[in-house]
């Protein structure tokens, strides 16, 4: 069975383009299309949050297969028009993440920012 151990973002691009092209999708996938939906999927996630405690979710994560399962659903729906909206605009994904990490670093450096959730500007 395929895992994020055994599966090359490369790969998961790939099945969605032909997925999007067996289906003559393109005409749709242009970046505002696909930032709209990436947010509007991301809505329905948190939808599926509101009003729980963390300590709720954890639970229904834990014990509520039905609960993980529409997680997951909404999990995938936003990944899959994160990785849609690479391929509509050329984003290389471990360039963009690994630059945003390394840009980051320099932002929150450990000795300011361990254990704070203070903006980077305020630290």
């Amino acid at each position: 069975m395929a895992s994020d151990s055994t599966t090359r973002i490369a790969q998961l691009k790939e099945l969605l383009l032909k997925f999007r092209d067996e289906r003559d999708w393109k005409q749709f996938h242009d970046p505002k299309n696909l930032a709209e939906a990436i947010s509007i999927e991301a809505a329905e996630l948190l939808e599926l949050f509101l009003w729980k405690s963390p300590k709720d979710v954890a639970h229904l994560l834990k014990s509520n297969a039905n609960f993980k399962s529409a997680v997951e659903d909404e999990f995938a729906d936003i990944f899959c028009f994160i990785l849609n909206f690479a391929n509509a605009t050329n984003i290389d994904v471990s360039y963009a993440v690994r630059t945003k990490v390394e840009k980051n670093r320099r932002k929150y450096p450990v000795d300011k920012a361990k254990g704070s959730a203070t903006k980077y500007d305020q630290l």
